[in-house]
């Protein structure tokens, strides 16, 4: 058997798709927070754009690619800030006009639809020393950046309203999100491609709240489900020759339908946080009248439970059921 760690080509690539299966799903946890797990996708049709123009120009496409899609990201997000555009018709934008702008500056480059196909669908074992450079720095000032504001960052993707209260510069940390993310997704390009890189951002981060209690946890999780999942695609496509792009996102949902096993278990088995399953077979009772600001004061854990968080305060913990909270 081959050994893929002597092969140059290989171990470029396997550091690109350690960096995107670390920095997808570290930016992916606020993205899902703020429902919208499909901005991925409309980030990366931006990002076809740039690759186009770059076609085009005779230029570098990842610089290219990352420069249009953080300019893209902007102004859509400007647009949603200023109530200019709802978030479904921003995302349509992104869309449909990204991908007949990159299709349509491919073809006048000559190179067509096909010229695309690597930025499209991953072409992991290309990249360039050059590109290995560019993807380390990016990610390490992305993976820097996401860690240290990692609770503002948390607070501003649950309620705005609260974290504004709070003085926290909510339009400013919007489009901090926006535009790291918009550089996650053309730093990943090469990994699994532009039309794949969202579900890298959001399956892992659906593992990792299979499996973990806690933001905390869930993050570091998510970040770690998402490296394994990137490299182990990537060594599977290698011995299995297939896509790498492909078999890096099978790889990542593989790893779901593992957590949705044994994710019931990992949760009883947590010493100091009861979990109760069905509301239907548990007795419980309403708690008393309160909003999310309790969330925030000090001695409260917030706890990612599924799609929504729970909280845990004096002893007991208190799950959103329709338009009150259980006490269990």
């Amino acid at each position: 058997m081959i050994d893929i760690l002597t092969l140059p080509f290989m171990q470029r690539a396997l550091v690109a798709a350690l960096l995107s299966g670390l920095i997808a799903p570290a930016m992916g946890t606020f993205i899902v927070q703020r429902k919208m797990s499909l901005l991925g996708d409309g980030l990366g049709h931006v990002a076809i754009m740039g690759v186009g123009l770059a076609l085009m120009t005779g230029t570098a496409p990842l610089p290219l690619a990352v420069l249009t899609c953080v300019i893209g990201a902007v102004i859509v997000e400007l647009l949603r800030q200023h109530g200019k555009a709802s978030g479904d018709l921003a995302l349509a934008i992104l869309f449909y006009g990204g991908l007949a702008s990159g299709v349509l500056m491919a073809g006048i480059a000559g190179q067509g639809a096909a010229g695309l196909s690597g930025f499209l669908f991953g072409s992991l074992t290309s990249v360039t020393q050059a590109e290995i450079y560019v993807i380390v720095v990016l990610a390490v000032i992305i993976l820097g950046i996401t860690i240290s504001l990692a609770p503002r960052l948390f607070a501003v993707s649950v309620d705005e309203a609260y974290a504004q209260v709070l003085g926290i510069r909510v339009k400013w940390l919007n489009l901090l999100v926006v535009v790291l993310a918009a550089v996650t997704v053309t730093v990943s390009m090469r990994t699994v491609g532009l039309l794949l890189i969202s579900a890298l951002m959001v399956i892992p981060v659906a593992t990792a709240q299979q499996s973990f209690v806690g933001f905390t946890a869930s993050f570091f999780g998510a970040m770690g489900i998402g490296a394994l999942a990137a490299v182990g695609g990537t060594v599977g496509s290698f011995y299995l020759d297939t896509a790498t792009g492909a078999t890096i996102v099978v790889t990542s949902i593989v790893l779901l339908g593992v957590s949705w096993l044994v994710g019931n278990r990992l949760r009883r088995a947590n010493r100091f946080i009861p979990y109760v399953e069905d509301h239907g077979q548990h007795p419980h009772e309403p708690a008393e009248n309160h909003d999310d600001r309790h969330a925030h004061q000090q001695g409260v854990t917030v706890i990612q439970h599924g799609d929504h968080l729970d909280y845990v305060h004096d002893g007991h913990r208190h799950a959103r059921h329709g338009d009150h909270y259980d006490e269990h």
